[in-house]
């Protein structure tokens, strides 16, 4: 079993909401594709969690190989 990669866990974390890998790779991450800065307590609102799986929702649909 291969371990994930700091990007397949940034994904991931950006697609379902759970936390995988470090939390800085993926606050900086977000933060670059919303353009903007993120505060954490925006995570706890349902309406912006839809907005990030959004964001995320390509990178995740292509993580696994055709």
């Amino acid at each position: 079993m291969k371990k994930l990669t700091p990007e397949q866990c940034i994904i991931l974390t950006g697609f379902t909401g759970i936390l995988h890998g470090e939390f800085e790779g993926f606050h900086e991450d977000l933060q670059k594709r919303l353009g903007r800065e993120v505060q954490t307590s925006e995570l706890g609102y349902p309406e912006f969690i839809e907005e990030c799986r959004a964001l995320y929702e390509d990178d995740f649909n292509n993580l696994m190989p055709e």
